[in-house]
């Protein structure tokens, strides 16, 4: 299916949305850090019709604030089985793995990736995430790679309705 056909953007969130750094203090984990850029590129993603989702292993309550920042209403946390997950969002938005696409850093998001019709690696990932991947970013997680992942999405959206309209005003006469 051609990237333009995606209607499902499934993120993880440590090594994806953050760098992957974990910062705790004496009560428990107390910060992530979100990259600006992604979260435009998501926002801009969602208003072209892209859902966007996030599933994680871990908890956080920052990734809740980021995410109803965003308007990421699917988030999924402490989840053991991703593909599971996965499987019952797609049936609840009425898609097939064929219509989302995936970004992953780790061991853990290799069954994702794999049955997204489309997946993306970040590029400081995990070689087996980077070489299960269709395409690997050129941005690290957390850094800029999210963004990178919607802006090729909606280069490629906008690629085919250009060649639709090219295509419309061949089938209309000339006056």
């Amino acid at each position: 299916m051609p990237s333009s056909a995606i209607r499902l953007l499934v993120l993880d969130c440590d090594g994806v949305l953050t760098d992957g750094r974990l910062y705790f203090g004496p009560r428990g984990e107390v910060m992530k850090v979100f990259d600006a850029h992604d979260g435009h590129g998501i926002i801009r993603l969602q208003r072209a019709g892209v859902t966007v989702a996030v599933i994680s292993v871990r908890r956080s309550p920052m990734l809740v604030v980021r995410c109803r920042e965003l308007g990421i209403r699917h988030v999924h946390q402490g989840v053991a089985d991703k593909l599971g997950v996965f499987a019952r969002l797609c049936a609840r938005l009425q898609l097939t793995p064929a219509a989302c696409a995936c970004v992953g850093d780790d061991v853990p998001d290799l069954p994702l990736l794999r049955a997204a019709a489309l997946s993306f690696a970040v590029a400081d990932a995990h070689h087996e995430v980077r070489r299960a991947a269709d395409i690997v970013t050129r941005l690290p997680g957390g850094r800029g790679a999210v963004r990178e992942v919607c802006d090729h999405l909606l280069a490629l959206r906008t690629s085919k309705a250009r060649a639709r309209a090219r295509r419309e005003r061949a089938r209309v006469p000339a006056r």
